[in-house]
């Protein structure tokens, strides 16, 4: 489990399509192997471990629900541990399944803050309300606005400097993680509460 609050900016060392070697320092003082680490939002599993860098396995799977078969090496990417139980739980819980992706259809500059603008599938849509949480690249933030088929978000200064966001620009591609919540309510609401599947 995560909280969304994006504790670095690794870099990408080494890829392949079926790994990926991450520079980072902060993350790196207390990873051990088979820890989880969500790197833009999709948690995978510390396999590997040298002075300054980790590794992650990527499968079939995580390669079909995000963009991180679009990583190149010199890419930055958000990093988070895992969670601590007795610690603040500043953003919302995160699971690092990532749903889907999405794509930046505007980037508005208001005042001191940045209003982004994603297109999404329906498959995404009905799960995201405004004023509720959402997770964009392993960000906790809360949507601004919403319809069938976009959201957006405010992007303060500090996100902006110290997340992936700050980097994106329109047409690029983000990893989606809708709030649990909302997919529990669904599967209980339509009457069937056995298998209930937390993709």
């Amino acid at each position: 489990m995560f909280t969304g609050l994006v504790e670095e900016l690794g870099i990408v060392s080494e890829i392949s399509q079926t790994e990926i070697w991450i520079e980072a320092s902060l993350v790196m003082n207390d990873l051990g192997i088979k820890d989880s680490i969500s790197v833009n939002g999709a948690c995978l599993t510390v396999v590997d471990l040298k002075e300054n860098k980790f590794r992650v396995d990527v499968v079939p799977e995580t390669l079909s629900r995000t963009d991180l078969g679009d990583l190149s090496i010199g890419d930055k990417v958000n990093l988070e541990r895992s969670a601590q139980l007795g610690g603040r739980l500043g953003g919302h819980i995160v699971q690092g399944h990532v749903d889907g992706t999405g794509i930046i259809s505007s980037v508005v500059e208001e005042g001191t803050s940045w209003s982004i603008e994603f297109e999404i599938s329906n498959t995404l849509s009905k799960y995201i309300v405004e004023k509720g949480f959402i997770c964009v690249d392993g960000a906790s933030l809360t949507v601004v606005n919403c319809d069938e088929k976009t959201f957006s978000i405010a992007l303060i200064p500090y996100t902006k400097d110290n997340t992936v966001l700050g980097l994106k620009k329109v047409g690029n591609t983000v990893n989606i993680e809708t709030d649990i919540i909302g997919k529990y309510l669904e599967k209980l609401s339509s009457g069937d509460q056995t298998n209930i599947e937390l993709d």
